[in-house]
């Protein structure tokens, strides 16, 4: 990998980890284009790692919303009175949302960095999960705001973020479309998963520098890992704040035509021989 395939890389990664669109679909895509192994274990862990650039960026967008969250929760620790107020309850359900794809990712690990990564996998995926997110959209009554939040809420968002782990899906397609059967509004939905995001991805991102340390020195470089990282950090810094004021007056389906479009050619190319699944 050269500094400009690292640079394209992040651009990638900063663009698509928080649209419905699959930002681990779209890198495995593009790596393939550059010509890298996919389903090799120092791109993979590129592929987790510079995926911690664009959480940095919500961290930093959110940066009082979560401080104050996490004062709310130590607050709730220690006092019963506390643990009544929003901001203990809802550090609680991030938290306890973020426990199912933690089990589902480390059970399945071998299956998600391997067979999974297999691009035939990525255009069904893109294409299978849009019928999800119409159906939702469709089904929908957005009664419900953040505040009106339950722990049973968020659990199936979080089993439902655990569908992400197949790249393609999209974990904020997943976690918005999930959001949205729970009748919440697109806008809580789409922060709910912003947050779930956080630990999810962030303890992805250490996991695998710290497993796969050695191969990413010996094959796609700790600088350009680095560089990758800053650019996705950048990228997805004004990604947060543009879908923050998007979905506050437009369906997720707008997402749909892409997604359908990047899954048929996709198909193609692969069918054409093109470029090969892994």
């Amino acid at each position: 990998m050269n500094i400009f395939e690292a640079v394209v890389l992040g651009i990638v990664e900063g663009l698509t980890e928080f649209l419905p669109v699959s930002s681990t679909g779209h890198l495995t895509i593009t790596e393939k284009l550059l010509g890298l192994k996919v389903d090799s274990p120092d791109v993979t862990a590129f592929t987790a790692i510079i995926q911690t650039g664009a959480i940095l960026a919500v961290v930093i967008y959110f940066w009082k919303d979560i401080v104050r969250l996490v004062a709310g929760f130590v607050r709730g620790l220690f006092s019963g009175e506390a643990r009544r107020e929003f901001d203990f309850k809802f550090a609680w359900y991030v938290i306890a949302g973020s426990v199912p794809i933690a089990v589902v990712g480390l059970l399945f690990k071998d299956q998600i960095e391997g067979v999974l990564r297999s691009l035939w996998f990525v255009a069904a995926a893109l294409i299978g999960w849009s019928v999800v997110m119409i159906f939702a959209e469709r089904a929908a009554t957005q009664q419900k705001h953040e505040q009106d939040l339950t722990l049973k809420d968020v659990l199936i968002i979080g089993v439902a973020q655990c569908i992400a782990l197949i790249p393609g899906v999209s974990r904020s397609g997943a976690t918005i479309s999930a959001g949205l059967l729970r009748d919440l509004d697109r806008v809580t939905a789409t922060r709910l998963s912003f947050f779930l995001g956080i630990p999810a991805l962030t303890a992805a991102g250490l996991l695998e520098a710290v497993k796969e340390f050695k191969k990413i020195s010996d094959g796609v470089g700790w600088g350009n890992t680095a560089i990758a990282t800053l650019v996705s950090f950048v990228v997805a810094y004004a990604s947060v704040a543009w879908l923050l004021k998007f979905v506050a007056h437009h369906s997720i389906v707008t997402f749909v035509w892409y997604r359908v479009a990047v899954g048929v050619i996709l198909i193609g190319l692969l069918a054409g021989g093109v470029i090969t699944a892994t």
